[in-house]
């Protein structure tokens, strides 16, 4: 919006003329970024999106009720999850980001088809001993999200009481057995859940002062038997719960 301010001062008194020129109003819409690991995860966010101004691959400009998406697939993993990161803030400076994606649950509280929302993320494989401190490292141990997104969660989750909070936990493996999960558990015992990608965006966003917040919904369990067999069937139905409060969340900002 074009504003012209004319100050006239008059004896001791000031007074304000506001001129709106209304015939060059130009609202500039914030730019807020979404990362997703997996195609099926873009696709159902994609087709939330209007007035699409670039559809490629892996990367959609569009709108929703609150201003700009660009929305990227990052691939599978740390590395690729960090990339995307990195490129997303230097090419396009969005005012915060949601990872939205899957997750394992590592913790009897949770079921196939809760929606968490990470309050922190962690490494779950990241271990250098003695070597240096978690101040020299750059980064803290737990990394938390963002306050104001944090908030706005869990006003979302006072009538969805699918919605969890807690712990997410990162690493480059896909946890198969319940003796991974124990090994996770004696590292991280507040941890709720398990993915590829979470901590590392966390990672990156913390490294260049962008606001940030994972929101995973669970997929598979590992301490039931073929739990291989909860994450194929899941995305039959499921994840349209997470991309419901992640729509809702772009809403209330």
């Amino acid at each position: 919006m074009h504003l012209r301010f004319n100050v006239i001062p008059i004896a001791t008194d000031i007074t304000l003329t506001f001129n709106f020129q209304l015939s060059t109003l130009n609202f500039q819409l914030i730019m807020i970024g979404i990362i997703v690991a997996m195609e099926k995860e873009f696709a159902l966010m994609r087709n939330s999106l209007t007035n699409i101004v670039k559809d490629e691959p892996g990367l959609c400009i569009g709108t929703s009720a609150a201003g700009q998406v660009v929305l990227k697939t990052s691939g599978i993993g740390k590395v690729n999850s960090a990339i995307t990161a990195c490129t997303m803030i230097k090419e396009y400076a969005p005012e915060y980001i949601i990872n939205s994606g899957v997750a394992g649950g590592i913790d009897r509280s949770l079921a196939v088809g809760d929606v968490l929302v990470g309050e922190h993320t962690a490494y779950h494989d990241f271990y250098v001993g003695d070597v240096a401190s978690q101040d020299e490292l750059g980064f803290p141990a737990l990394i938390p999200a963002d306050a104001s997104l944090l908030a706005k969660a869990r006003e979302i989750g006072k009538s969805n009481p699918s919605l969890k909070f807690g712990l997410i936990c990162t690493g480059d493996q896909f946890i198969t057995n319940n003796d991974a999960l124990m090994v996770i558990k004696s590292k991280l015992p507040e941890a709720l859940a398990v993915d590829m990608e979470s901590c590392s965006i966390a990672h990156t966003c913390h490294r260049f002062g962008v606001p940030f917040m994972s929101i995973r919904i669970i997929s598979d369990t590992p301490w039931v038997d073929h739990h291989a067999d909860q994450y194929n069937n899941f995305w039959a139905t499921a994840p349209e719960k997470l991309f419901d409060v992640v729509k809702r969340l772009i809403v209330l900002n």
